[in-house]
């Protein structure tokens, strides 16, 4: 079943070109996934999101992710709520719909 992850940034004043840059010239060699997008969602504000094949995969990937993410971490402001310096979240699809599919 089709699976998604969530990943909130705030990235540190002037930062925002160093982040992008960095953000797309990481490896991603991930098993299982689909398709990736950051979105720069306000003021040093992005989300990035991916589309995997099942969970599972979400599951198997996180170690290099992790591992992706310390490479830019440096860059990154931790949130005011406490969560750290990324606002995480994945599952698996309940509901998907194609325009016109």
């Amino acid at each position: 079943m089709t699976a998604y992850n969530v990943v909130r940034f705030r990235v540190k004043p002037g930062e925002e070109r160093a982040f992008e840059e960095l953000f797309r010239s990481i490896p991603r060699p991930f098993d299982g996934m689909r398709k990736a997008a950051l979105i720069k969602t306000g003021d040093r504000t992005y989300c990035s999101i991916a589309e995997w094949e099942s969970f599972d995969h979400i599951v198997g990937a996180r170690p290099q992710m992790i591992g992706n993410l310390d490479g830019f971490r440096h860059l990154l402001e931790e949130f005011a709520d406490g969560a750290g310096v990324t606002d995480a979240v994945s599952g698996e699809a309940v509901f998907e719909i194609t325009p016109n599919g």
